[in-house]
């Protein structure tokens, strides 16, 4: 993987959850992390994959995962330019795990600091520290994405232990880019220790203000089917509108500003 190209699977524009104003969100492919809940299971394989087609659909099977460049990445982001300038928007890096093609990550977020665009990356905080460091310092934001404070439970849910992803985000506190994203998992995350301990965690420096919750849905379920596999979430509700704005609540006697979606 060099500079110049990485293998992305979506580009979506006129994107209202990614960051500040209108966005367009470009989905990397590849991620460390083995997440139960995983929204974006086409991400998670860093090569190209076929997603079959719905049943009945008669649609052909999709190849997810193209190979790209930057210039050709950056006239996709450059399209929607003029709703950037209008909503305070951008484009965002996402995922699967941006920090995972690195120098084509930083190759873009150059060009687009060239441009005068403003760029986020949405992150699990999963890499070397340098790799964490430089993005950091080349993004306009950062919004990171934290799942669990205990490492075992972690480990269980995510497949890998969160010491990198702690150290990394302790790192990120002395910056006022970082906004915080947590996934509202229903019987995983969203239990009373967890909430406080990350909350806790967060409030340390005070430079972080935005808390964003993502609750749980099931959206993602037919990509499972369509990719071959498996759904551990399968049968798992997505948690109550009541139960959400219990969350925001709590977490909000932390003084930061809490929203539900992004």
């Amino acid at each position: 993987m060099n500079a110049n190209t990485g293998i992305i699977f979506r580009i979506k524009q006129y994107a209202i959850h990614d960051g500040p104003g209108i966005r367009t969100t470009v989905f990397f492919k590849g991620c460390p992390l083995d997440c139960w809940w995983c929204h974006n299971p086409e991400g998670i394989r860093m090569t190209p994959e076929t997603c079959q087609p719905a049943a009945g659909s008669g649609r052909k099977p999709e190849i997810l995962g193209t190979r790209m460049t930057v210039e050709a990445v950056l006239a996709a982001v450059e399209k929607d330019v003029i709703f950037y300038d209008q909503s305070g928007g951008g484009v965002t890096f996402s995922g699967g795990e941006p920090l995972m093609q690195a120098e084509f990550l930083f190759a873009l977020l150059d060009a687009c600091r060239q441009q005068d665009i403003h760029a986020t990356v949405d992150t699990s905080g999963y890499a070397p520290a340098d790799i964490f460091k430089r993005a950091l310092a080349k993004a306009d934001r950062v919004l990171f994405d934290l799942k669990l404070v205990d490492d075992a439970a972690h480990k269980k849910f995510t497949g890998v232990s969160n010491d990198l992803i702690l150290s990394n985000f302790r790192a990120a506190q002395a910056s006022d880019k970082v906004q915080v994203r947590f996934p509202v998992i229903p019987g995983i995350t969203d239990n009373p220790e967890n909430i406080e301990r990350l909350a806790k965690l967060a409030a340390v420096s005070g430079k972080i203000k935005r808390f964003d919750l993502l609750p749980y849905h099931r959206t993602a379920a037919a990509k499972y089917q369509r990719l071959g596999l498996v759904d551990r979430m399968n049968g798992m509700a997505a948690p109550t509108t009541e139960q959400m704005d219990m969350l925001q609540d709590r977490i909000a006697r932390y003084g930061f500003t809490v929203r539900v979606g992004g």
